[in-house]
């Protein structure tokens, strides 16, 4: 027995620091359904947040707030500017000690993540003496900023563009997501003050990887589809990176996006695994490899996507390719390389953001949430219209002290220290289980999340149905059985993880 506990300590230390090596990769991936591609009319915004290192996840609940006359928004870089007079209440996906790894869902139904993109923009300190970053530049709080003053996703990106082009971004390129029930926005950004926005059409989907997808197809004078940043072109063709005189239209992506690594899929096949897998996925069919041109920014699908669909996507492996070598791996999130899986060891959360517009905003918009790798997870609910979150689900703390940037990038160490009772160590610790022995151990945890999920989905109809009635003769009264009834299901899947990970270690490390 001395032995077997030696010997899974050593695997379990192997799986986290693959995690930790995987730092310099962090490997998000989005997908957005416009309202007429899904099945039933709401827009649907699916995304894997991922990041490498020991992490934690704070799920909390912001309630709006008032800020008194004069005070000023500090960014990290030093830049400042005028705090609104009051800001919206939110859904925080805290990520601490990580620039770009939050995620805000706000009370109107406008949700925001990004995927890292890199461009072949110029470093930092040359955009300073260029003055194309002023005043330190902006990069964390671009998207808290839009969460909190935005009541739609066009006015998000409009705030957001304006935000870009008085400071400059900080990251050498970044694609930042903005939905809200009616439409969203995927906006392409490089370091500076370049940036585009275009919007998913309402028939089609969206596959976005870490890699910049806004082409041709953008068309800069459809101001009612595609937003830029001032002198867009012009600015790419001095740096001689469009040529117009090919009489070809101006391509973002081409623009600015890196050259791929020889070696790497992106180098052998023209594209990026992900976005091939998860368009094939999408339209029903494989595309065929080596691509003769890009990928379209976004297609139709073969039939109209469900969430769970869209979660089916986010917890995929390349499985069915080619390329799936489930034969021969312990885990997928073991034996694959980094960026080529979508569901990954790096991994903090996976959520489909279904948003609706025909009810009221805290029934109409929630987010089928899952802590940790999305393969080994259960998706739970969580309406907008909640007014706290479970507190195992974050570290206590003061909500102002909580807010302030300084204590979210010096972040206490203990906080980060293995804690049984926190969720996002308890769902964290059954994949680090499910990957010691993963074909066998995803059967026995699917074969428990899968009703569970079921059980929620058919139960969806009567819950809001409840809610409805409820809202019609009293809001509070509404937005407490949301919260009793998200809260109901977020601590039975802590339970069952709790369950499945004691089950784990009996059947493969007992005698």
């Amino acid at each position: 027995m001395k032995n077997k506990n030696i010997l899974q300590t050593v695997i379990l230390w192997l799986i986290i620091s693959l995690s930790v090596t995987s730092i310099l990769f962090a490997d998000c991936f989005t997908v957005l359904v416009g309202k007429k591609a899904s099945s039933d009319g709401s827009v649907l915004f699916g995304h894997n947040e991922q990041n490498g290192g020991r992490r934690i996840v704070n799920y909390r609940y912001i309630p709006r707030i008032k800020h008194k006359p004069g005070t000023m928004v500090i960014l990290k870089n030093g830049g400042i500017l005028p705090e609104v007079e009051e800001t919206y209440a939110m859904l925080w996906q805290q990520n601490p000690g990580v620039e770009f790894g939050d995620s805000y869902f706000n009370e109107w139904g406008v949700v925001l993540a990004s995927d890292g993109c890199g461009t072949r923009e110029d470093s930092y300190k040359e955009l300073i003496k260029r003055g194309d970053i002023s005043n330190g530049g902006i990069g964390y709080m671009l998207r808290r900023l839009v969460a909190q003053r935005a009541k739609t996703a066009r006015e998000g990106v409009k705030i957001a563009g304006d935000l870009l082009n008085r400071f400059g971004y900080t990251s050498s390129g970044r694609a930042l997501v903005i939905a809200d029930p009616n439409e969203a926005w995927v906006i392409s950004i490089a370091r500076g003050k370049h940036w585009i926005a275009q919007r998913c059409p309402d028939d089609e989907v969206v596959l976005l990887p870490n890699i910049h997808i806004i082409g041709s197809e953008a068309n800069l004078s459809d101001l009612d589809n595609v937003i830029a940043s001032p002198g867009l072109v012009e600015y790419a063709i001095n740096r001689d990176w469009y040529d117009p005189s090919t009489g070809k239209p101006f391509n973002f992506r081409e623009a600015f996006n890196r050259a791929p690594r020889k070696r790497s899929f992106m180098g052998k096949y023209g594209i990026d695994p992900r976005q091939w897998y998860a368009q094939s996925l999408v339209i029903g069919k494989s595309i065929d490899l080596p691509v003769k041109e890009q990928l379209p920014f976004s297609v139709k699908p073969a039939h109209k996507m469900t969430v769970s669909d869209v979660a089916n996507i986010l917890r995929s492996h390349l499985e069915g390719t080619k390329f799936d070598i489930s034969a021969k791996y312990s885990s997928p999130h073991l034996m694959r390389g980094i960026g080529v899986s979508i569901c990954s060891k790096s991994t903090q959360e996976g959520a489909v953001y279904q948003l609706r517009n025909w009810m009221p905003v805290e029934i109409g918009c929630l987010v089928w949430r899952t802590t940790a790798a999305p393969c080994s997870g259960v998706l739970t609910p969580w309406y907008i219209g909640i007014t706290e979150t479970p507190k195992v689900y974050y570290k206590a703390g003061n909500i102002n002290d909580q807010l302030d940037i300084s204590n979210h990038f010096n972040y206490p160490p203990e906080n980060f220290a293995f804690d049984p009772n926190f969720a996002f160590d308890i769902f964290n610790e059954l994949e680090n289980q499910t990957d010691i022995n993963y074909k066998r151990a995803i059967k026995i945890v699917r074969s428990v999340w899968a009703p569970f999920e079921k059980t929620q989905f058919e139960s969806q109809q009567n819950i809001e149905k409840i809610a409805l009635e409820l809202f019609k003769q009293n809001k509070s009264l509404a937005k407490s059985f949301l919260t009793e009834y998200t809260h109901t299901r977020a601590l039975l899947a802590l339970e069952k993880a709790k369950e499945l990970n004691r089950k784990l270690k009996t059947i493969f490390w007992a005698n």
